[in-house]
């Protein structure tokens, strides 16, 4: 029996993402691998469903389509807090890696509280940082309109520019 490198994969937004999807299939890739993907609930807001409905279901969708592509993966939800959610489900014995996948640094709480480096510190194993890009919406931009003197106007303040009478 070969063995089999086991990782805890910690993702809530961009579990169901192209950059983590692909970091795991690189990572198989490498080896027998299988995974165990941790969502924590999201956090409690008013007027929004439970945390864990939401996190189930995010889950849900992560799981199917890391399936689809071929993956060995369980998963399971987990604390609001990340760094909590790692210590609940870690167990050295069991796995041998972390993935911690975070949005961008300008959007990602899990940066601002350094959750990697935490998740790190915890469990005493490489851990994996993927950033998942954001949905963004795609706007056109019209080109700037040429001001009315044309391409070569800022020279006009130079002494050799065109007379001022020209300006």
């Amino acid at each position: 029996m070969a063995w089999k490198t086991s990782v805890l994969v910690i993702a809530n937004q961009t579990a169901p993402s192209d950059e983590l999807l692909d970091h795991l299939r690189d990572r198989a890739a490498a080896g027998p691998t299988c995974f165990h993907l941790v969502v924590p609930a999201t956090p409690y807001h008013p007027g929004v469903p439970s945390g864990r409905e939401e996190a189930r279901q995010n889950l849900d969708r992560a799981l199917a389509r890391l399936r689809d592509a071929g993956l060995e993966v369980t998963g399971e939800v987990g604390d609001s807090d990340p760094v909590t959610a790692v210590q609940e489900a870690w167990d050295p014995r069991r796995y041998d890696e972390v993935v911690v996948s975070t949005l961008a640094t300008g959007a990602s709480r899990w940066l601002r509280i350094d959750a990697p480096r935490r998740v790190e510190r915890v469990t005493g194993v490489r851990v994996d940082h993927v950033v998942a890009g954001q949905k963004r919406e795609h706007h056109t931009v019209a080109p700037p309109e040429h001001d009315r003197h044309g391409l070569l106007t800022p020279l006009a303040a130079l002494s050799w520019g065109p007379p001022k009478h020209e300006r």
